[in-house]
């Protein structure tokens, strides 16, 4: 399959299933680019953070805020709380050799499925 069409299934069902089901775009985006296109692990994670470097969820965000989905207030403590993590995370990701990360990564959401799949 062309690398053009494969980023465009990938980021069309990121972004369907991120504004759907307010699931992270990493959950899709970076096993597509490890699995689809051969991407190694720090390659994939570096060119997933520059994507939602730039406003992608803008416009779901203005849908679930006209709709009084979304307590401003929380989402300002998370996203600074979330700047700093992702600074101290990518300091630590780069260290890692790539297949200890690509480990962490699939230990994470391994985790995170069998919490969805059998939690209340």
């Amino acid at each position: 399959m062309n690398e053009l069409v494969i980023l465009l299934i990938v980021g069309l069902l990121a972004g369907f299933l991120g504004g759907g089901l307010g699931i992270g775009g990493g959950i899709i985006i970076v096993p597509g680019l490890l699995f689809l296109l051969g991407f190694s692990q720090h390659m994939a994670q570096g060119t997933y953070l520059a994507v939602i470097s730039f406003p992608i969820g803008l416009v779901a965000v203005i849908n679930y805020s006209k709709a009084g989905y979304v307590q401003w207030k929380y989402a300002a403590i998370l996203i600074v709380t979330f700047l700093i993590g992702s600074y101290l995370g990518s300091k630590l990701a780069i260290q890692l050799p790539a297949k200890d990360l690509r480990k962490a990564f699939g230990v994470f959401m391994f985790f995170v499925s069998l919490k969805i799949i059998f939690g209340k």
